[in-house]
């Protein structure tokens, strides 16, 4: 039998008001955390496999015993989260969620962490963000589909460029080879009308936020 591949859940530091969020996460999921994220985990009850940061914004002088822990300097280029999606790379994993990577009083660390998913998916793997309220994917060329998610608003966003062409279907307001723009949001606040919906992105690159 093939040994399925793990995913890797990484966690980041922005507060986790909402535990439930935690329920999604695949059975066996490498746990990295990065920095604070150390905190949420052990608060919801998650056993890190690592944990990666400078340790400035963890409540928390030391990881567990036992745990894995690679040490950064406070004075770096990458941040955290980077740094621990880059260490799981490193080890293999191409399937990436990130938790703990919105909200707080950091927008600029929110946006960052935007950037990461970015990253990622420009390195061929599969990623997405998921918080207490949404879940964030970006699509390069590609398609998504959204099952189970009837009612819910969805939101298409260009990201990293100027301009993406996209095409809908199953939302309330359909298009087909639109084109977005970021200085205009267009995308905002459509709505699931079915059993599943599928976006596909003809160019460029789009992020598309789902609510939870």
């Amino acid at each position: 039998m093939e040994k399925r591949i793990r995913k890797c859940a990484v966690i980041g530091a922005a507060p986790v008001t909402d535990g439930s969020v935690f329920d999604e996460m695949e059975q066996g999921s490498y746990v990295i955390c990065a920095d604070g994220g150390m905190d949420s985990a052990l608060k919801y009850g998650l056993k890190p496999d690592l944990v990666i940061g400078d340790f400035d914004s963890t409540e928390m002088e030391s990881p567990p015993a036992g745990v894995e822990t690679i040490r950064l300097k406070t004075e770096k280029d990458d941040t955290d989260m980077l740094a621990a999606v880059m260490e799981g790379l490193k080890r293999g994993y191409r399937d990436f969620v990130l938790y703990g990577a919105l909200g707080g009083e950091r927008f600029d660390h929110s946006f960052a962490n935007l950037c990461v998913l970015q990253y990622l998916v420009k390195n061929g793997c599969k990623a997405l963000i998921c918080d207490g309220h949404c879940r964030v994917f970006l699509i390069n060329d590609g398609r998504l589909i959204l099952s189970g998610v009837s009612g819910k608003t969805v939101s298409v966003y260009p990201f990293g460029g100027a301009s993406c062409m996209v095409s809908y279907m199953g939302l309330k307001y359909p298009l087909t080879r639109a084109v977005l723009t970021s200085d205009n949001p267009r995308g905002t606040s459509n709505v699931v009308v079915g059993s599943s919906a599928q976006i596909t992105v003809h160019s460029g690159s789009a992020l598309i936020i789902v609510e939870r």
